[in-house]
């Protein structure tokens, strides 16, 4: 399954990138790719309920997404962030902190650095989560860049209980990102909606959401490099 995965983010890479629909930053392989629309994209999200009702956001740190946390900034809603490969954590971002000329900078990874605050166990409860992908079908199948961190994000928010079943799950994509079909495991996390600069997609799920982290697939290793996870299975066993 991990060689089917790696195929379909290849394919999409190459497509994007033959049909120009790719932007900086480049090389667009290994990363959530950045396109021609994402501004589009997101000004659809922006408009529906799930993202007018949703008053906490948690969105990924990629360039396509930018223009969702922005909007959530200058909505007033609280944003939610990963740090990079999860080394400190999740940042909070809240827009009455943030003059309002600051705002685009703030919606960066490193402008949240400078207007957030670092949190770990302490995720107030999440009403919109926001994944980046390279693929995704109608049956909430879902691809990312390949290192497992949304996945393992949303396994810990569901373990801290800042997450449940009530809250969309959503991402922005260009239309040649939707494939016919994309292979999930228990640990992998389905889309709920599907929003690209053209569309509007309420998939079909038909995949569960994990239940929480499976601590059995995750190395020591692994564990002990993430002081979130450390301090999440210390947590656990309370």
């Amino acid at each position: 399954m991990r060689r089917v995965k790696e195929e379909i983010r290849k394919s999409i890479w190459s497509r994007l990138l033959a049909e120009r629909v790719a932007l900086p930053p480049f090389p667009i392989e290994g990363r959530i790719p950045n396109f021609r629309g994402a501004e589009a994209a997101a000004r659809r999200l922006v408009e529906s309920n799930i993202f007018q009702d949703a008053r906490v956001v948690f969105c990924n740190p990629d360039t396509p997404q930018r223009y969702v946390r922005e909007a959530v900034l200058r909505s007033g809603k609280l944003l939610i962030m990963a740090s990079p490969r999860l080394r400190k954590g999740f940042i909070l971002v809240n827009p009455r902190n943030i003059p309002r000329a600051a705002i685009p900078r703030a919606s960066t990874i490193r402008g949240a650095f400078e207007y957030g605050r670092f949190i770990t166990l302490d995720v107030p409860p999440i009403d919109l989560k926001v994944a980046g992908s390279v693929a995704v079908d109608t049956y909430g199948g879902r691809v990312g860049k390949g290192g497992g961190f949304s996945d393992l994000e949303f396994g810990i928010l569901r373990t801290l209980g800042a997450i449940d079943d009530s809250a969309p799950i959503v991402t922005t994509v260009h239309d040649l990102q939707v494939v016919d079909g994309v292979p999930m495991l228990k640990h992998d996390v389905p889309v709920d909606y599907v929003v690209t600069p053209t569309r509007s997609i309420k998939t079909q799920r038909k995949y569960l959401r994990p239940e929480g982290i499976y601590w059995d697939l995750l190395g020591e290793d692994y564990i002990t490099s993430i002081p979130i996870l450390r301090d999440l299975r210390r947590f656990s066993k309370k």
